[in-house]
């Protein structure tokens, strides 16, 4: 019997070949059995009849036979299946494994997922999406922390003392080399660090909370006491005009300095140091300015030691006439050093004598457990020791040592969980101890000191002020308290309040150097230049606890160049030479080390030309709308307030401040601030402003410097009459040109004249330095 017959349908009833491919029929197989046993296949397929109609036809009786379309026969295999037929370009679709629908090769699948793959990339490009600089800057910052870590983990294996772990040190360890003698030189405390830190430095007040901001940190809402600035109003006439700073109050809690011991009641000193602990450096080696350039710091600078040396050794023979005084007052520096050095060692034999009285009889007949709930508060066993104070609380209510050590306890896991609430319950627990009858006396100061620094802390300043007011009234002859309660005053801005403390302190202890400097300080904010200088002279020359601040060298400098004073650099000289000054022409207090310090640049050097070009491109529509402004309502241009100027006037029209629009300011100025939009290195830099400034004839702004490092100032000149204009920074002066920018940093000492015949009007844009990392542009706090 045939096994493979061939059957062609009539003309006028086969359909096109087209038509059945195109309605995709199904072939059906099924086996029929037949009485031999064997078994047969039967096909069936589905045929459409001229009338449009589908009819389920079976071909074949016992025999297989398949219908052959015109011109497409159907080959069959050796297993009795159909092959594929032929296209039109003469390759074989692949039949699936039901017998339809077409399949795409391997190679279709990955070309489709390439372009899915590349328009995705493009798209979190283009769009933003990912923060690369961020991520950058976070994983450089975590290289950086745990090669610290590690290091440090091995410095106990650094056999040849070069200050890390290295080959040579494996190589002693496993024997294969003897341990060298330790070569005289610099030690590794002493190598310089040439990676860029992350950390800023301050030279505030410690009730300033430090703000290394980390991304880690608590939410928790702290209640802040608000203070309002004036839209016009420069950090830098803070400083200037010698008001302190307010802290910058984070709405998360940052723990404690690690080096602080956390333990008020052992401590051992009689103050509380409100102005920050200062860390003692090996002075740099003194340099000078040098006519026709700057000075700068060799790790601020990068300059070479030997040029600087070269160029204080040029400037020598005009200043020899002061070289005199310049050596018998270094002399004197170092017998007062000395005196220094022996009144504190005595101090420290007198109060290591007298040991604080912590225990009344109460707490004496509960010693032991009180010890054993100290005891595991100083090995870390933080809840097990608010446990056991928890329980002798319970039992002894009256016991002021057993609250106390509660508060103290609050206070660690505080620290620990950086947890504001745990730290207010603290505070709250300090003042219970306080307040329980018969509590000694050195407790009380213990429990009422920690209890202010903390309020200061949190930011509660009245608080604080409170606590302070009430241990000085517990303890009157304490001058260290009362010098602490002007400190408080001045927080809160109530200069009146801490003058009347300083008055009493040094109407009774007249020597009194912590109370001079700060005395001194009020009279300069109230504008008594004159009278202020010989107190903070003599209170830097006491060598007292708290008085060797940055700004006290600032200010004292600053009051000498004001009455004509040359004396004026000695002491901003001495400041560079106690680290509190990156050179003695930058003068900043709020720096961070490591960045590029020079007083003008050029915008290639800034790396913001498309800033700089837009400013000069649209400086007409700038100027126009600020003109505007004028004519409208002078109100806008507020009055500088910054204790600068000798003499004229001087306004201020301010967009942004600390890296946030101020009110509705710019609904008078809307060109502009779109412009400005475009920018964030300007727009999002929180230790600067973006503002008009129109200066009148006649005017001259005394010399002085911004409060940080991490900024640039530009000027675009909108409307300068010539001549009369002109700016000074460092030794290099220049002037102000209509539509063409200048870039300055204003950390150096710079001073500007005005003595046109008319009003002068630019605008200011402050940027951030170019040198400050993404991470770090998000991290620090806002001037």
């Amino acid at each position: 019997m045939q096994r493979h017959g061939t059957a062609r349908a009539a003309p006028s009833s086969a359909p096109p070949v087209e038509e059945i491919r195109a309605e995709e029929e199904e072939v059906e197989e099924v086996e029929v059995s037949q009485g031999t046993g064997r078994s047969d296949r039967r096909r069936f397929c589905p045929v459409r009849l001229s009338s449009g109609s589908d009819l389920w036809a079976r071909l074949g009786g016992d025999r297989v036979e398949e219908v052959h379309l015109p011109e497409e026969p159907e080959l069959q295999n050796h297993e009795g299946k159909t092959a594929p037929p032929e296209q039109k370009n003469g390759k074989r679709s692949d039949g699936g494994a039901a017998g339809g629908g077409a399949k795409f090769s391997v190679f279709t699948w990955v070309v489709v997922l390439a372009l899915l793959g590349v328009w995705s990339s493009m798209a979190v490009v283009y769009f933003d999406i990912v923060d690369y600089d961020n991520v950058i800057a976070r994983a450089q910052e975590f290289r950086w922390n745990f090669s610290e870590v590690l290091q440090g983990k091995l410095a106990a294996y650094d056999t040849d003392n070069d200050g890390d772990f290295d080959v040579e040190d494996a190589k002693v360890l496993l024997g294969l080399k003897g341990v060298e003698p330790v070569k005289e030189g610099r030690s590794p405390e002493q190598k310089t660090d040439t990676r860029e830190p992350e950390v800023e430095t301050f030279n505030q007040k410690a009730a300033e909370p430090v703000q290394q901001v980390t991304p880690e940190r608590a939410s928790e809402p702290v209640q802040e006491e608000e203070t309002s600035v004036s839209a016009s109003q420069d950090v830098e006439s803070e400083i200037q005009a010698a008001v302190p700073l307010p802290p910058f109050v984070d709405s998360a809690f940052v723990p404690d300095d690690p080096r602080e011991d956390g333990h008020p009641y052992e401590e051992e000193t009689n103050t509380i140091d409100t102005t920050g602990v200062l860390v003692e450096e090996a002075p740099p080696e003194e340099t000078r300015a040098g006519s026709g350039r700057y000075v700068t710091s060799s790790q601020v600078s990068q300059e070479p030691v030997e040029e600087t040396s070269k160029a204080a050794a040029g400037s020598e023979p005009e200043r020899q006439p002061a070289e005199p005084e310049r050596s018998v007052r270094a002399a004197e520096d170092g017998q007062e050093a000395e005196g220094r050095a022996e009144k504190q060692a005595e101090e420290k034999e007198k109060a290591k004598k007298k040991k604080p009285k912590l225990f009344n009889k109460l707490d004496k007949s509960i010693k032991s457990e009180i010890d054993a709930a100290e005891k595991l508060r100083k090995k870390g066993k933080l809840e097990e020791a608010l446990k056991a104070f928890d329980s002798l609380v319970q039992r002894y209510p009256q016991s002021p040592r057993a609250r106390y050590g509660k508060a103290q306890t609050e206070d660690d896991l505080a620290e620990k969980l950086r947890s504001n609430d745990l730290l207010q319950r603290s505070i709250n627990t300090y003042g219970e101890a306080a307040d329980i009858p018969d509590v000694t006396s050195d407790l009380l100061r213990a429990a009422l000191k920690r209890r202010a620094e903390r309020q200061q802390f949190l930011g509660r300043m009245r608080g604080s002020l409170a606590t302070l007011q009430k241990l000085v009234d517990f303890f009157p002859d304490d001058f260290a308290l009362r010098n602490d309660l002007g400190v408080a005053h001045l927080l809160l801005g109530d200069n009146k309040g801490a003058k009347k403390v300083y008055e009493e302190v040094l109407a009774v202890a007249p020597s009194n150097g912590f109370a001079k400097v700060h005395y001194g300080f009020i009279l300069k904010a109230e504008n008594k230049i004159a009278e202020s200088i010989p107190y903070l002279r003599e209170g830097l020359e006491s060598g007292e606890p708290g008085t060797d601040d940055g700004r006290f060298y600032f200010h004292l400098g600053d009051a000498l160049q004001r009455v004509g004073d040359d004396s004026a650099y000695y002491w901003y000289e001495l400041g560079h030479k106690r680290g509190h000054f990156a050179s003695v022409w930058q003068r900043s207090l709020y720096n961070v080390e490591g960045l590029k310090a020079q007083p003008w640049w050029t915008p290639q050097e800034t790396g913001y030309t498309d800033l700089v070009k837009m400013l000069e491109r649209n400086w007409r529509t700038i100027r126009d709308e600020a003109l505007a402004v004028m004519d409208r309502g002078k109100g806008r241009f507020l009055p500088e307030e910054e204790n600068l100027r000798e003499k004229g006037e001087w306004g201020q029209y301010t967009l942004w401040q600390q890296g946030k629009r101020v009110g509705n300011a710019c609904q008078g100025v809307p060109k502009t601030c779109a412009l400005m939009d475009r920018f964030p290195e300007a727009t999002s830099c929180k230790r600067g402003q973006i503002k008009f400034s129109v200066m009148q004839p006649g005017t001259h702004v005394w010399p002085h410097t911004g409060p940080t490092n991490c900024r640039l100032r530009m000027h675009l000149g909108l409307v300068i009459p010539t001549p009369g204009c002109r700016i000074r920074c460092t030794n290099q002066t220049r002037e102000w040109e209509e539509g063409k920018v200048l870039i300055f940093d204003d950390s150096f000492e710079h001073e500007v004249w005005q003595v046109a015949d008319s009003y002068r009007l630019i605008f200011i844009v402050d940027v951030w330095h170019p040198g400050l990392t993404q991470y770090q542009r998000q991290t620090l706090s806002p001037i």
